[in-house]
């Protein structure tokens, strides 16, 4: 359990001023210079020692990330993008940073941006997020104004942030096709090598982070990285914003250790499950492209990297939604399938023709109207379009319906055979009486 005096998010629930004096007098931009003046070694050498693992879901070592960008210039300007386009449904940690304390993320960007080299930041804001944008903005302007950025600032380096607004599409939260948008083009993912470390935006180095990876680098310099480390299990470190969705009595963000079992959040921030305990059917443990976890895997469960990996789920985002068994199940992972099948940006054949594909089996077996056959069928299509597409979407979209039937065969195969027992009337047949 997370003690309160480590907690880095310390208004999460905008009890206090957003702005600039609140932030200040909760400890924000305290020392930032003398951060900076240990130089950018000093600075990556930390946050790689601290364990810091990307929180945007894919998980791998911020410091190290850093470290990729090239150490002397080429003439070519450097630039920090902050993925704040958070589509993943069920996710909805970063908005709250935004919202009510943005000031830990402009922070971040100038800190992250000097130990990268880089001038200039962008922060690419998800189209539905109004109100997060205009939040941060107005932080961003304070910032200026108080000359905390700028090209003319206290810190004595010139650094400019622009918050730049996306459209609303989900594929713009994939690293490359969020730089794409960013220059106006399509977002559409591009191959890899080159990597954004070399050529990103604008075809200059550019490293693009979560807004939480961003917003806690202030608060593990200021407090060491031996602090950060101290929290959670190894190669599982830090303290982690959880959101909890969906059957649990009061849904909640929270700000917990990492590696906390999952009936302990639960229980102790959820309120727990609707209908107690045994009314648990199963949980997706981080946004929806994380495969489901049934309810008889929950009760040892550790919400980190390897715990989910231990029971073939993933992290992800830490979004997580609760399902109690008045949920239906197929229709549950259906409807996430419809969710992909839309958001595939069609660049890539497997994704494209497969997302639908899958929807569509998946929606007739929600009804009952498909042959047992079909089921190892549906999951040899999973197995064509994971790992064959440029981005991470087709393996997104294949992983829920290899949860539901590595873990609900059964449930699919009780589906056909009651509706092979009692198959509805044709409604041209009954419209004909």
């Amino acid at each position: 359990m997370l003690a309160d005096k480590d907690r880095i998010f310390t208004n999460l629930y905008g009890l206090q001023d957003f702005g600039l004096k609140g932030a200040l007098r909760r400890g924000n931009w305290d020392g930032t210079k003398a951060i900076l003046e240990k130089g950018r070694d000093w600075i990556i050498n930390e946050m790689k020692a601290s364990g810091l693992r990307g929180r945007g879901g894919a998980g791998f070592s911020t410091g190290m990330k850093w470290s990729f960008m090239p150490k002397q210039s080429d003439g070519r300007p450097h630039y920090l993008v902050v993925n704040a386009d958070e589509s993943e449904p069920g996710t909805c940690k970063d908005r709250e940073i935004m919202r009510n304390d943005p000031h830990t993320l402009i922070e971040g960007c100038l800190i992250a941006s000097f130990a990268m080299g880089a001038h200039a930041a962008y922060i690419y804001v998800r189209g539905e997020y109004i109100f997060e944008r205009e939040r941060l903005q107005a932080a961003v302007d304070q910032a200026y104004e108080a000359r905390l950025i700028g090209k003319d600032n206290i810190h004595d380096y010139p650094f400019d942030l622009y918050v730049h607004h996306g459209a609303g599409a989900y594929i713009c939260g994939e690293e490359t096709a969020l730089l794409e948008s960013l220059e106006g083009k399509k977002g559409m993912p591009r191959l890899k090598p080159p990597f954004p470390a070399n050529m990103g935006l604008y075809g200059c180095p550019t490293t693009v982070n979560n807004v939480e990876s961003i917003a806690v680098a202030p608060s593990i310099l200021r407090r060491g990285a031996a602090w950060f480390s101290a929290i959670g299990r190894p190669n599982n470190v830090g303290t982690k914003l959880f959101s909890l969705a969906g059957h649990v009595n009061t849904p909640c963000v929270v700000e917990e250790a990492m590696s906390i079992p999952f009936r302990e959040l639960v229980d102790k921030h959820g309120g727990g499950v609707r209908g107690g305990w045994d009314n648990l059917l199963g949980i997706i443990p981080g946004g929806a492209s994380c495969p489901v976890i049934p309810a008889e895997q929950c009760e040892d469960l550790i919400m980190d990297f390897d715990g989910t990996r231990a029971v073939k789920s993933s992290f992800g985002t830490a979004g997580v939604l609760v399902m109690d068994k008045s949920t239906d199940i197929i229709k549950a992972i259906a409807r996430i399938s419809a969710f992909f099948k839309h958001e595939s940006c069609g660049q890539c054949t497997p994704c494209r023709e497969g997302t639908g594909w899958m929807w569509r089996v998946v929606n007739r077996m929600a009804e009952g109207r498909a042959q047992k056959r079909e089921i190892d069928m549906l999951l040899e299509v999973t197995t064509q379009i994971e790992g064959h597409t440029i981005c991470a979407l087709g393996d997104a979209a294949a992983w829920p319906v290899q949860g539901l039937i590595r873990h609900y065969r059964h449930v699919i195969e009780a589906r056909i055979d009651q509706y092979a027992a009692n198959p509805h009337p044709d409604p041209v047949a009954v419209a004909a009486e």
